[in-house]
């Protein structure tokens, strides 16, 4: 088997995090997360993992402080996870996958889930990439430099 060379101090931020990040089971739990999931049972319902899996899953999302492990909210003897401010930090990621997977994954009337803004019910406004001058910005509008 190929072993994976880590990539936690790789010059490039896109590498980084996606060894923070792992997988895309771990971006299922932050999305579900954002959805207000924060124990481990409800984790394993809604995304039918096996407990092995997601126990590993959590516990990297915990050591990269992209969760936090706390005392449950009603007083009971359970855990919970909550988003620390790296992992709400995630949020624009989400939405861009959401976005990107409407526009590419379903046909034009197949049904979704929606993500509205909860004031007033309404769909989100793409994402834009904007320059430092309000300039909108595509693929060929960027260019990678190396780390000074």
């Amino acid at each position: 088997m190929v072993r994976r060379i880590s990539e936690e101090d790789a010059e490039c931020p896109v590498a980084r995090s996606v060894e923070a990040i792992g997988d895309g089971w771990s971006l299922l739990i932050v999305r579900d997360a954002f959805d207000g999931i924060c124990r481990f049972g409800e984790f394993q319902r809604s995304l039918g993992m096996a407990k092995n899996i997601l126990s590993v899953r959590l516990r990297a999302l915990v050591a990269h402080g992209i969760f936090d492990l706390v005392p449950a909210s009603d007083g009971s003897a359970y855990q919970e996870y909550v988003l620390t401010e790296k992992g709400k930090g995630l949020f624009p990621l989400i939405i861009g996958l959401r976005q990107w997977g409407e526009a590419f994954f379903f046909e034009e009337g197949e049904a979704h889930s929606r993500l509205v803004d909860r004031e007033h019910g309404l769909p989100l406004r793409p994402l834009e990439l904007r320059a430092e001058d309000g300039r909108l910005l595509g693929p060929e509008d960027c260019v990678r430099i190396a780390a000074d």
